[in-house]
């Protein structure tokens, strides 16, 4: 699996960089941006499924949302950080409906399939968001869990790549330890011993990310 790396990282303050992009400064977009692309990466992966991994990398999907973003942004009206997550969202969700379009031979658009991918990706990013926090039903609660899975996407790219795939299929794939042995070309014990292990080191790296 090829590493997903990212410029931005826990390191980088969102909340200025998005301060300054909507102020006006062009040269603050790129670096805010990339705080998210290890977060947009995963969402677009989970909703890929196997038959459209072969044909199109969720990394093309994030880089169409990013130039979309770009393209854009002078359009946002959001101010927060939970409103720019939400944005980036749904792009990309419209542009993974475009995707699956393509390869169905379907060129007329789908509303009704953009918003089903859109539930589905605000679903995935709360689905993550739940491994670091209790199940909350406020507003306020609801966009920390959004940021809550940005920190839970940045640590696991920074695992090794054997201990984030195996997190990913069996973790958030909830995919049963066979067919991750099977995905992984591995035997089912030493998957199991794996994932132990890349739990391990991800809850290590939460802490000092929060």
């Amino acid at each position: 699996m090829t590493t997903e790396t990212g410029t931005g990282g826990a390191g980088s303050d969102p909340a200025r960089l998005l301060a300054r992009a909507a102020a006006g400064d062009e040269a603050a977009l790129g670096p805010l941006l990339e705080v998210y692309r290890r977060y947009l990466y995963l969402l677009a992966r989970l909703q890929l499924d196997r038959e459209l991994r072969g044909k199109l990398g969720a990394s093309d999907v994030v880089q169409e949302t990013f130039l979309e973003a770009h393209r854009d942004f002078a359009r946002f009206r959001g101010r927060t950080v939970g409103e720019l997550l939400a944005w980036l969202r749904r792009i990309l969700a419209r542009n993974l409906a475009n995707q699956v379009r393509r390869y169905r031979g379907t060129r007329r658009r789908d509303v009704r399939l953009e918003e089903g991918i859109a539930a589905a990706v605000g679903q995935s990013s709360a689905g993550l968001a739940d491994r670091l926090t209790a199940p909350v039903s406020s507003p306020s609660q609801e966009a920390a869990r959004h940021e809550a899975a940005v920190l839970l996407a940045e640590a696991l790219g920074r695992l090794p790549d054997d201990y984030r795939e195996v997190l990913i299929l069996r973790t958030l794939e909830d995919l049963p330890f066979p067919e991750v042995a099977a995905r992984m070309e591995r035997s089912v014990d030493s998957v199991k011993k794996l994932w132990a292990r890349g739990l391990a080191r991800l809850r290590g790296l939460l802490p000092e990310m929060t």
